[in-house]
């Protein structure tokens, strides 16, 4: 599993359309309208010498001119690796005959959801403006449902009236930005500069090499393969107070080092993951810190993995008060610490100031909000949907460094008996269910979550899960916002990997 989100990191890369680390290169140095000095002068170096798209003469790149649309859907094709030979042989646009030299990369664009055939008129000698830029890389990206969703959310330009969903989602990908503070300028060309830099920009953030990841174990039973992990949470205590804080420890002795053990093997750190719910901060703060502490210390564990769930807004200042005396406490050892992420359709729980979280933390796992409908014929249940993944990186972008964040990803999933919500299901269970007479797979890319329709004890079941498709899809989007870990809740019940073809 792990390889193969490395894998998908990399070869995302590959499909996307806009800059990456390449080799030093003169390809671009001998533009006279490019000085060494020009703000773009790498990036358009790099563009050109991947082969995305080139100067208007061997001289001048055309610094402030703008691309048209037939040019920048070619470019588009190059970096996407879409297929512009096997494309239909009907014209989607009346103005792009099959003789056209632009032809196969807009049909395959249409043909891949980034171009909408919708309108009769494709218009290729026409500049292609900001907005339509940040359309269509968002949809040659498959982010066109997301899109919709996003319409409604608040963006800091005041002149955008068309396609806000799109440009909210190019902004929070780091690839747009307004030409002001509150002004985007949406029917502006684009000037090839700036589309040699967003380029680049997609490029770097699809080619970013995966972080280490992070994992959850209680068990050497069943355990995944730790090669590459930063850090393992092993459950082994609880944040009670009942009179005064204290962390019992869940786990036998010998069982907990033997987890310790096979952590450090593999070159991870073994962090000692203690949960607790909100009443777990009633005590005093100086005393609750005194108990984590010597629970890390006393057990012989490199750092604390801290899970607090379902604080509410009275409970924030609590929990400012631990993340401030906390990290001082542990004495230079890692602070991991989860915490139920802002939701969009979902339960939203207040108690957590993520900014302060990050500044005290070494990572901030989130926890993605899921929610459930079970009206319909089929109940639709899908654990933590996309679009809520996307909704909190993109609450978050600002308040913390992506390089301190991390997605919580479950790896069980939700099971309904009769259209009613039985429990949570393993992996084990879910293969069980995949594997019964008359069981049918599906995948929802609205959701980006799998589920399947079977047969469990005599009736009909319906469970939603996430199996490495699933994974591979959320770890994409948390890199285009430069969040590279994922952190695994079970270690021990991964779904199996596909096998690639």
């Amino acid at each position: 599993m792990k390889q193969r989100l490395h894998r998908v990191i990399a070869c995302l890369a590959l499909c996307a359309l806009l800059s990456g680390t390449v080799p030093p290169a003169s390809a671009a140095g001998g533009f006279q309208d490019v000085p060494a000095s020009h703000p773009a002068a790498e990036a358009i170096r790099r563009c050109v010498e991947l082969g995305f798209f080139q100067g208007e003469s061997a001289r001048r790149f055309g610094v402030g001119h703008s691309i048209t649309r037939g040019a920048f859907v070619v470019a588009a094709s190059r970096f996407f690796g879409w297929d512009t030979k096997n494309v239909t042989k009907t014209p989607t646009y009346s103005d792009v005959p099959a003789d056209a030299w632009c032809y196969g990369a807009v049909e395959a664009a249409v043909a891949c959801g980034a171009l909408s055939s919708q309108s009769g008129t494709f218009r290729p000698g026409d500049a292609i403006t900001r907005e339509e830029l940040a359309v269509l890389l968002v949809r040659a990206l498959g982010y066109e449902t997301i899109a919709a969703l996003a319409q409604d959310l608040a963006t800091p330009f005041r002149d955008v009236r068309t396609n806000p969903g799109y440009i909210a989602m190019a902004y929070d990908f780091g690839l747009v930005s307004g030409g002001t503070r509150n002004q985007f300028s949406p029917n502006e060309p684009a000037a090839r500069e700036d589309v040699a830099v967003v380029l680049m920009e997609l490029y770097d953030k699809l080619r970013a090499p995966a972080a280490r990841s992070i994992g959850i174990t209680g068990s050497l039973e069943g355990l995944a393969d730790l090669t590459g992990y930063e850090a393992v949470g092993i459950s082994a205590g609880k944040l009670m107070c009942a009179g005064e804080p204290a962390v019992p420890v869940t786990m036998d002795a010998a069982k907990t080092a033997a987890l310790r053990e096979a952590v450090r093997q593999a070159g991870a750190k073994a962090l000692l993951h203690v949960q607790g719910g909100p009443t777990a901060l009633n005590g005093d703060t100086a005393e609750t810190v005194a108990a984590l502490a010597a629970a890390v210390e006393d057990g012989g564990y490199d750092g604390l993995m801290l899970d607090l769930e379902k604080l509410k807004m009275s409970q924030e200042p609590a929990m400012t008060r631990l993340m401030k005396a906390l990290r001082p406490a542990l004495n230079g050892k890692p602070l991991y610490v989860i915490a139920d992420a802002p939701a969009w359709d979902g339960t939203v729980y207040e108690g957590y100031d993520y900014g302060l979280i990050g500044e005290n933390a070494d990572c901030l796992v989130l926890r993605i909000a899921s929610y459930a409908d079970a009206s319909g014929e089929i109940p639709v249940a899908p654990v933590e949907p996309l679009e809520e993944a996307y909704y909190v990186l993109g609450e978050l972008r600002g308040a913390v460094d992506g390089d301190k964040l991390a997605l919580l990803v479950t790896t069980g999933g939700a099971l309904y008996l009769g259209g009613r919500e039985k429990s949570a299901v393993s992996q084990a269970e879910i293969r069980k269910l995949v594997g019964a007479d008359g069981a049918r797979e599906y995948y929802s890319t609205r959701y980006d979550c799998a589920y399947v329709t079977s047969v469990y004890d005599k009736q009909e079941a319906v469970a939603w899960y996430l199996n490495d498709r699933g994974i591979d899809a959320r770890a994409r989007l948390a890199g285009l916002f430069g969040v590279t870990r994922l952190c695994m809740a079970d270690l021990n019940d991964l779904p199996e990997r596909t096998p690639e073809a």
